[in-house]
């Protein structure tokens, strides 16, 4: 987006729009427009090379990066004349896709407390994931704010792995043991994931490690060899497609054996590798920590309710404050000034990332009261989507119902020109249903949502 211009809004006293009431936060976001500079991405090695790099950005062409977890992660394989982001949606929803992943860092926590410090940390009962099966969590802090939001692996009893989202995990899991004394070793481990998403992920699965990886379950997880490396397989991925994970171990000696194979078999089937598909996890509601959420935004913000159970007993990080919350809100007190939504908006097609948290206001009094965190056009819905923050207050009705497609408040997004139905000009925004599209494996949360209409129709 290095010829995208910040959009056009009228002059404001100050850029970081202070009538988007932050109170909640301690840092505030940065909501000034400024776009894209068009800026190149220093390579050094201060950050991490993963052991996928090679084959990302030298043999098949990455053409732009981020950093998440402190390694370089690509974010873009088909250039933008020859179909960008959208050329590499289709191929993930129609075909399969090998995304590099190894950003996806690895803490293991072994030893013979490791069920009890991992319960500690997480909102959910670690007690009730079986080995050999993962599960998606989230870790809070003393405050209630996510810390991170990784798919928790349990290889056995006494040994479980955080695939991490971005943000520093280890070392907060270190902290924690200070004073705790569990007896447990926390380090991370040299394993590198890929991801392989699409319809067509089983047949390649079938391919690099045999007929059995049809009989994992949804987060299952299965040992298994790709030319001759050790591997672990899981059935998850961040798409809401089918899709799996393969967990190369040893990984700096064998990546690119594993990469290779399963390459082979991803373009046989009529695939490619792609960049991580935020488009389709937009689509699926599946939040992107430091985007949609980080350390100051509690899990009632963010649809995430469900991840703090009424019946745990165990003591963990943030149980008291996330209790305290959700007495609030049962009691019709919603203790934060922003919800988190989900936007169907209209405008020119969003076909690339956004550079800035685009500004919404409240269509009747023009004001700037939020900003969108993940925006996105869907070809299936034909439409603008979007997830972002606006006052809680000014959503007409129960707030809890705001995924559920039980409220249509109004809203207005100022896009960028280039998206813009008209030059500085907001674009109507409407409050909808999340997931806007079902996951073919649904979450705990979506299953819960089908029960209940379920049960509403007998």
């Amino acid at each position: 987006m290095s010829d995208s211009q910040p959009p056009s809004t009228e002059s404001q006293d100050h850029p970081n729009y202070p009538s988007v009431d932050q109170s909640d936060r301690t840092v505030p976001r940065n909501l000034r427009q400024s776009g894209d500079p068009g800026i190149e991405m220093l390579v050094s090695t201060r950050v991490r090379k993963s052991p996928f790099f090679h084959k990302s950005f030298v043999e098949n062409g990455a053409w732009r990066a981020t950093v998440y977890n402190r390694v370089y992660h690509p974010r873009g394989l088909v250039e933008p004349e020859d179909g960008g982001m959208m050329e590499e949606y289709e191929a993930l929803v129609d075909r399969v896709t090998l995304w590099d992943v190894a950003v996806e860092r690895q803490i293991r926590v072994k030893g013979p407390d490791a069920e009890a410090l991992t319960n500690y940390v997480i909102t959910r009962d670690a007690t009730e994931i079986e080995p050999m099966h993962g599960k998606y969590v989230i870790l809070c802090n003393e405050d209630g704010g996510i810390l991170n939001d990784p798919v928790l692996l349990r290889l056995s009893e006494d040994e479980f792995w955080f695939s991490i989202s971005d943000s520093t995990l280890m070392q907060w899991l270190q902290g924690v043991n200070v004073g705790k004394n569990f007896d447990v070793e926390i380090d991370e481990i040299d394993v590198a994931p890929m991801q392989i998403q699409g319809p067509r992920s089983v047949d390649v699965m079938v391919d690099v490690v045999g007929e059995a990886v049809e009989e994992i379950p949804y987060y299952g997880l299965m040992e298994a060899e790709i030319d001759g490396c050790e591997v672990l397989v899981s059935q998850t991925g961040f798409s809401g497609e089918k899709g799996f994970e393969i967990y190369v171990r040893d990984a700096m000696e064998n990546a690119e054996a594993v990469w290779d194979p399963v390459l082979e078999s991803v373009t046989d089937h009529g695939g490619m590798q792609v960049a991580p598909a935020h488009h389709r996890r937009i689509a699926a509601g599946i939040l992107s920590w430091g985007q949609d959420m980080d350390h100051e935004t509690s899990p009632f913000q963010v649809n995430l309710a469900y991840q703090v159970p009424d019946n745990k007993t165990a003591d963990y990080v943030g149980k008291e404050e996330l209790e305290r919350q959700q007495e609030q809100i049962e009691n019709g007190e919603y203790p934060f000034v922003h919800k988190m939504v989900g936007l169907k908006l209209a405008g020119e097609p969003i076909r690339d990332y956004a550079p800035d948290f685009w500004l919404i206001s409240d269509p009747d009094t023009g004001e700037k009261c939020g900003y969108v965190t993940s925006p996105w056009y869907n070809p299936e819905l034909e439409t603008n989507l979007a997830l972002g923050f606006v006052p809680a207050g000014k959503l007409d009705g129960d707030v809890t119902d705001v995924y559920d497609g039980n409220i249509e408040t109004e809203f207005q997004v100022h896009l960028p020109d280039e998206y813009a139905e008209e030059s500085g000009e907001p674009v109507y925004a409407k409050v909808s249903e999340v997931p806007f599209k079902p996951s073919v494996n649904p979450s705990a949360r979506e299953q819960a949502k089908l029960h209940a209409r379920e049960e509403a129709k007998e």
